[in-house]
């Protein structure tokens, strides 16, 4: 098994969770505790441009705590190999569970909510659903991602698009190879 060190402490990569726009995210567990652990990459995103990755990592953690979104602890960050821990939120993301048509009612209310505190700070965050866990009925944001508000991006008029198994959902899906219940 792979090993992964975040300033010097040792996490044992168990699987890979999912390669985002600025990172991969690993289940890890360090003694008997799971997290994710995220290794920041540098390849190339044709529709987003980074500055700092590990520093906006850390900036807009903080500004979404301040704004009051649900969403993993960070644990631990270590600037030199860029790579954060946070705390694990298991679950099926909603994505999964809009393929396997499983997504609790709760989910949409509950980032209709997000939205209002987000919109009311001139913030957006990233609303595919990949970046979403229900877990004991609270929806939790397990991405840190976030920008000022631009009305293009956002949830109602970008991020509903795969909220549901709408045409854009759909072909993403099917690019992505997934099976549809």
């Amino acid at each position: 098994m792979d090993t992964l060190l975040v300033n010097g402490k040792a996490y044992t990569i168990l699987k890979l969770l999912g390669k985002g726009k600025g990172g991969y995210s690993y289940l890890a567990q360090s003694g008997e505790k799971l997290v994710v652990v995220k290794q920041i990459h540098h390849e190339p995103c044709a529709y987003y441009q980074f500055g700092n990755k590990i520093e906006a990592e850390w900036n807009d953690y903080h500004r979404l705590q301040a704004i009051g979104i649900p969403m993993p602890k960070l644990l631990d960050m270590d600037t030199a190999t860029e790579r954060i821990v946070k705390e694990y939120i298991a679950g099926e993301t909603v994505y999964e569970r809009i393929l396997k048509n499983d997504l609790p009612e709760c989910c949409l209310r509950q980032v209709k909510e997000m939205c209002r505190l987000l919109y009311r700070a001139n913030t957006n965050i990233d609303y595919f659903p990949t970046n979403f866990i229900e877990q004991d009925g609270v929806l939790y944001y397990v991405d840190y991602e976030c920008n000022d508000y631009m009305e293009e991006w956002n949830f109602e008029n970008w991020g509903i698009k795969y909220w549901s198994k709408t045409p854009e959902f759909l072909q993403y899906a099917q690019e992505h190879g997934e099976s549809l219940a």
